[in-house]
């Protein structure tokens, strides 16, 4: 058994509005050292493959089918036993 933690953000180029929003919200609070918020999403998986190869296409059908949008979206694999 692998566990997936998937990692899925917007790309650079695409405006991010709720991380725009997260921002003016934490300067309102006085955070005003914060220079930039990007908002993205985390997902984990539980994968029953024989090896790390296996689970690795397992996810990575996951993310391009459904978990992320590849126009739109980067996402990163971390995969643990």
């Amino acid at each position: 058994m692998y566990k997936a933690k998937v990692h899925v953000t917007l790309r650079p180029s695409i405006l991010d509005p709720k991380g725009k929003a997260a921002h003016h919200a934490l300067h309102n609070l006085g955070l005003n050292d914060v220079q930039q918020v990007r908002i993205g999403k985390f997902i984990e998986l539980d994968v029953d493959a024989d090896s790390k190869e296996k689970a690795t296409e397992i996810v990575e059908a996951a993310c391009t089918k459904l978990l992320a949008n590849e126009v739109m979206e980067d996402y990163e694999i971390i995969l643990e036993q």
